[in-house]
């Protein structure tokens, strides 16, 4: 069967087209359909709980076939908060199955629910809108952050801990006064919260809540349901789907987009997930009769059949429609087609042209079941709308990140002047455009840019390894593309193991490895750090000439500045405010362990990123020759 699946024939056969897959509510009656076109009999389940294992069964009824491998069936009455799943039979033998399209679900998920969505909305839902509607993705600054870390330490003064509603508090403190959650993000500056997965996940157990339990969430088990884990009650569906609406409307009303961390590419256990129940190994890449596993976490979902693609399209353009989510990250995005890619981003595009779309497009092997290209960094002409991560600014700047104790030039190599140029000006080899490119050093995967440095540089001063990670930000954050930052990198963010090392990969550390430590915010070095962050996005924001979006612009008004010593690196920019008005910027960036110097172009500068202040104020003015400070970013406007 999973031959034929990937074939014309059984495609025009069976590829629905409708739009009234999974549970459609009404107070009268709820509409059934399911795709099913290899079984037998199917049969719909209706429970008064969402408990698995709870003897509340209160119906069940026999779906008919329908068109293009459907079977429905239907209920009058209102059944709003109840329950429901598929038994499905295949050649005598058969499977309960929750509904790969409910929109909730019950404890752990093996429950789908019946809901009002309408009911579940937030005061002023109808209203709410994408507070950054109408900037260019390269205006955009993101924040990627888990819901957890940011509220469950102690010292974060947020009383939801570990929750949707604990992006909502404003007026948390440490207690000293520092401003946590929401107000840090607020003040920082950023535009877009990325949250790493919020869908209903497997690694947490729900019913076990009690006690601490971590996981990063990059397992789906229901694309369509929010995590439990995060509502103050996973037993009740309808409660999740309202306070992660209510988290989303308050970061909105707070001027912070929401992006959302998807995982299309994989699921959590290949045999039990829904889709796969209820039609077996339709929904992954097998051959042999094994699962396909570039993921690296047990199997690779099959994007290039026709429901499949329906499927993850219909999820995206649900998740944007029903929760005004405002940008998708795809996990492992190179394991996915560009033709789903590319539909994705047209179908939500129809009805929210603001949404912005990017993901990890490393080229992984997988086993097609027929062929496609795959959107890999190589083919990102093919997605003109999609955004990657720019995996060669990140190694240029800290260091290979497959040799911890690699250099990167922060740290002091030399010798990939051509890759830091090409990057700083938004045009790495594989990038068409400097909207295509996502500039990070940090992020959940792999050391925190603080550990990092940590361990590339042993024998060096905390002092020197602050003046690195400022100088990585400088770079990052006034180079063209798209800037994005891991929560905490703006406050030095480490996460120690035993014996003075460092966590690498923390999917399932403890909190006292993953959460955000406020109280790091009392010592002057960590507060200064924060401030320094916050000016290089204010002065970000304020500069129209580091926020280009074509590779015509960038060539016409950047030029890069020969610079004689390895371990500096030079550009001045044009930037035209009007028809008659233009600006020069000045930007410097050293290594050097030692005081440099570099002739200024003619004229009067102001200094407004230096090595311990960043923002839109002169910090001074120089002319012929600037003086540059060990370790240290520098951006000088030329006065008029």
């Amino acid at each position: 069967m999973s031959r034929l699946f990937s074939t014309p024939d059984f495609e025009s056969a069976f590829t629905y087209e409708g739009h009234d897959l999974g549970a459609t509510w009404s107070k009268d009656r709820t509409d059934f359909r399911v795709w099913a076109p290899t079984a037998e009999a199917v049969w719909l389940r209706l429970y008064h709980s969402g408990t698995p294992g709870t003897d509340d069964l209160l119906d069940q009824r026999e779906m008919k076939p329908d068109v293009n491998g459907t079977w429905v069936t239907c209920f009058n009455g209102n059944l709003n908060g109840l329950y429901y799943t598929y038994a499905v039979n295949h050649a005598g033998n058969w499977v309960e199955a929750c509904d790969p399209y409910a929109r909730s679900t019950g404890v752990n998920g093996k429950r789908a629910m019946i809901l009002d969505l309408q009911s579940t909305n937030p005061e002023g839902w109808d209203t709410d809108t994408d507070p950054n509607a109408g900037i260019a993705f390269t205006d955009a600054i993101i924040y990627e952050l888990h819901v957890r870390d940011l509220s469950i330490d102690r010292s974060s003064g947020i009383r939801n801990k570990g929750k949707y509603l604990g992006l909502t508090e404003t007026g948390t403190k440490t207690a000293s006064g520092i401003p946590t959650g929401l107000d840090h993000i607020k003040d920082l500056g950023i535009t877009h919260l990325h949250l790493l997965p919020v869908y209903d996940f497997g690694s947490v157990d729900e019913s076990h809540l009690e006690r601490p339990q971590f996981n990063w969430g990059y397992d789906p088990v229901n694309f369509n349901a929010p995590e439990g884990s995060y509502s103050s009650d996973p037993y009740n569906g309808a409660v999740r789907v309202r306070e992660m609406k209510q988290m989303v409307k308050s970061l909105h009303d707070n001027g912070i987009s929401v992006v959302m961390d998807v995982v299309y590419n994989h699921v959590y256990d290949e045999k039990t997930f829904c889709f796969n129940q209820i039609v077996p190994y339709y929904f992954s890449r097998t051959k042999n009769g094994k699962f396909s596993n570039g993921s690296a976490c047990g199997n690779d979902t099959a994007s290039e059949r026709s429901m499949v693609r329906r499927y993850i399209v219909d999820s995206v353009c649900y998740w944007a429609d029903e929760y005004h989510i405002d940008g998708f990250r795809f996990d492992l995005v190179g394991l996915i087609d560009v033709d789903t890619i590319n539909e994705i981003v047209a179908r939500v595009h129809e009805k929210h042209p603001n949404v912005i779309f990017y993901g990890e497009g490393w080229n992984l092997p997988t086993d097609l079941t027929k062929p496609c290209k795959l959107a890999v960094q190589s083919n990102a002409y093919l997605t003109p709308g999609f955004a990657y991560f720019n995996d060669t600014l990140r190694d240029a700047l800290r260091g290979s990140v497959f040799f911890s104790d690699a250099l990167g030039f922060v740290t002091g190599a030399t010798g990939i002047a051509h890759k830091l140029e090409s990057c700083f000006r938004g045009m790495p080899e594989w990038c068409p455009t400097p909207a295509q490119t996502i500039n990070y050093v940090s992020c959940h995967d792999n050391n925190t840019l603080l550990d990092r440095i940590s361990l590339a540089t042993p024998g060096r001063t905390f002092e020197d390894r602050v003046r690195m990670n400022k100088l990585a930000a400088v770079f990052y954050l006034t180079a063209q593309g798209v800037p994005f930052m891991q929560a905490g990198e703006e406050m030095l963010r480490s996460k120690p193991g035993p014996n003075g090392s460092f966590v690498e990969n923390s999917f399932k550390s403890p909190d006292k490895v993953n959460s955000i430590k406020w109280n790091n915010l009392k010592d002057p070095v960590y507060q200064s750090t924060f401030e320094y962050y916050k000016g290089l996005i204010r002065f970000r924001k304020a500069h129209p000439a580091l926020r280009m979006t074509s590779d015509y612009e960038i060539l016409s008004h950047m030029v890069p500045i020969h610079c004689d010593q390895a371990h500096v690196g030079a550009f001045r920019i044009r930037e035209e405010i009007s028809e008659t008005e233009t600006n020069d910027l000045f930007l410097v960036f050293s290594a050097s362990d030692k005081t440099e110097h570099l002739a200024l172009p003619e004229g009067k500068w102001e200094i407004h990123v230096g090595d311990e202040k960043a923002g839109t104020e002169s910090l001074g003015v120089v002319e012929g020759m600037l003086t540059i400070p060990p370790i240290c970013g520098m951006v000088l406007v030329k006065q008029k």
